[in-house]
């Protein structure tokens, strides 16, 4: 053992909460029914909980850094209401031509995350609702589960051979994780 913790390496669009295109108000911010408790679980289970979502509605101007901001703090209201912290959030900001490291399904904001957090990325899991996900999860070596929620349904055909698991929601999501511990 490293001593480093495990992360629940979570998507935030279409897995934690609803899908928006582009949300870039917390007024329509809406937490996915579930989403919570999947959360509170792999807490429960020793995992540290991180959000990774590229965001690129800053690089297209459409919201700013500030509006993101504002939807984490919304975010953090609403989860902290369920009884769920977490430790970090980290975006890229970025567009899909932009030559950056952090993009999904590039591995920068889980490496920065590890690097912040000491996290232990073997024994981590990602979980989200796209074929970009996966991929990250598969670059660090985590498991990757594909949630149904969000974008997952219409992923599902072509990004289930990336997971380890297919799941209904992030509670489900939590279930399979704690049936097949690292």
């Amino acid at each position: 053992m490293s001593g480093l913790r495990p992360a629940a390496f979570v998507d935030r669009d279409g897995t934690i909460n609803v899908e928006r295109h582009y949300l870039g108000s917390p007024d329509e911010l809406e937490l996915i029914p579930g989403a919570a408790a999947g959360l509170k679980h792999l807490r429960e289970q020793g995992y540290a909980l991180v959000v990774l979502t590229n965001q690129s509605g800053v690089a297209r101007r459409y919201f700013t850094l500030d509006a993101v901001a504002a939807v984490h703090a919304r975010l953090a209201e609403m989860l902290a209401a369920e009884g769920v912290t977490l430790d970090g959030v980290y975006i890229c900001p970025h567009g899909p031509a932009d030559a950056c490291d952090c993009r999904k399904p590039l591995p920068g904001m889980a490496l920065k995350a590890a690097a912040d957090l000491g996290l232990d990325l073997a024994r981590s899991v990602m979980i989200g609702d796209k074929a970009a996900d996966l991929g990250l999860g598969r670059a660090i070596g985590a498991r990757s589960v594909l949630v149904r929620t969000g974008h997952g349904r219409a992923e599902e055909p072509t990004a289930a051979a990336q997971a380890d698991f297919v799941a209904d929601d992030l509670a489900d999501a939590a279930a399979w994780v704690a049936r097949h511990p690292v």
